[in-house]
């Protein structure tokens, strides 16, 4: 029977065939609150049980502990990526830069020291770097230098390592040293084919005002799922994991420095916020604990998803793998020197 708008109310519109009461079986949104509301009454007895539980409140610690120091430094830096994603031209970039890329590279780097946003911001901008005509050289030496050595990252790294300035140097060196070998890198072994400039902006066609608070949204929201994922494995290593399993792989320099290497491409935590979660792993030397640091704001998952996205994937399969080895590298090369 065919439905017609003008149906008079309470008229039966089911389609035929169907036998009459199914549409009124259906579970809606209501109902299935009120459904886990009961049940979570109903297990609030083991659920009391285990949070009480030593390694429960344990894990509640680290988590709560690594989320509330990070936070206030993840919203800086969002704002502030933000505002210079939005309000600075990229033009201005090109302008300040040496028309030579092998000078452009370095200069590129260190503008990252005073450039504040984490690398889920530095990605679209050193795209539009691209875009504007700047090397591409000296744009990816910005995109590693830019999440690693701003000032809010390495205030962060300073309130997450008190007594520590040696991490903060040896964060600011080593991270400055790989992002300006990169550039070097793919100024002479890098090919205009593996790298698919984007076309244009994320936030073409908006007002400036738009643009800012729909940037502060998705980073926020992106970065802060990071972040609580982050402190969640944090956590979990710190109450789950033995400590006689952390303690042996913490006891062996290589083993060490390769597992918190491979954390920090897996966690993808935002690098205002890894500070925390680094200095919450305990067990491990200073050593390893740099090499988390600088891996994590150069290459992880997202960011090897976003990279693909935005200068393609070719460029990403080449880019990602070198980038990992230089920066485990440069990270020992430089604990081995200051800590």
């Amino acid at each position: 029977m065919a439905i017609t708008e003008d149906a008079p109310p309470g008229a039966d519109v089911r389609p035929a065939g169907q036998p009459p009461g199914r549409a009124g079986r259906r579970l809606s949104s209501p109902l299935v609150l009120t459904l886990v509301l009961l049940l979570a009454v109903l297990a609030q007895s083991p659920i009391r049980g285990l949070l009480g539980t030593p390694a429960m409140q344990s894990w509640m610690t680290v988590f709560v502990a690594v989320t509330v120091q990070a936070l206030p430094f993840l919203v800086l830096g969002v704002l502030l990526s933000a505002g210079i994603a939005v309000f600075v031209p990229a033009s201005f970039f090109a302008r300040a830069l040496p028309r030579r890329p092998a000078l452009a590279v370095p200069v590129a780097g260190v503008a990252g020291a005073v450039l504040p946003g984490c690398e889920c911001a530095s990605v679209p901008v050193a795209g539009a770097l691209v875009r504007r005509g700047v090397p591409p050289a000296a744009a990816l030496a910005f995109l590693l230098s830019a999440p690693a050595i701003n000032p809010v990252v390495l205030t962060a790294t300073a309130v997450a390592f008190p007594g520590h300035p040696e991490m903060v140097l040896g964060r600011f060196l080593a991270s400055l040293l790989v992002a300006c070998a990169m550039g070097w890198l793919w100024q002479r072994l890098g090919r205009t084919d593996w790298l698919r400039p984007p076309a244009h902006g994320a936030h073409e066609g908006a007002t400036r005002g738009e643009a800012f608070w729909g940037s502060v949204r998705h980073d926020i929201m992106h970065a802060g799922g990071f972040l609580v994922l982050g402190a969640m494995s944090a956590a979990t290593l710190k109450a789950a994991v033995p400590a006689a399993w952390l303690g042996t792989a913490a006891g062996i320099p290589l083993v060490s420095v390769l597992a918190l290497a491979v954390l920090a491409v897996v966690l993808s935590i935002c690098s205002e916020a890894d500070a925390f979660v680094a200095a919450s792993l305990t067990q491990f030397s200073p050593t390893a604990k740099l090499v988390f640091l600088v891996v994590g704001p150069m290459i992880d998952l997202k960011l090897f998803a976003m990279q693909a996205g935005t200068f393609g994937r070719g460029f990403a399969l080449r880019f990602a793998p070198a980038t990992f080895a230089l920066a485990v590298a440069g990270a020992v090369l430089t604990g081995a020197v200051l800590l």
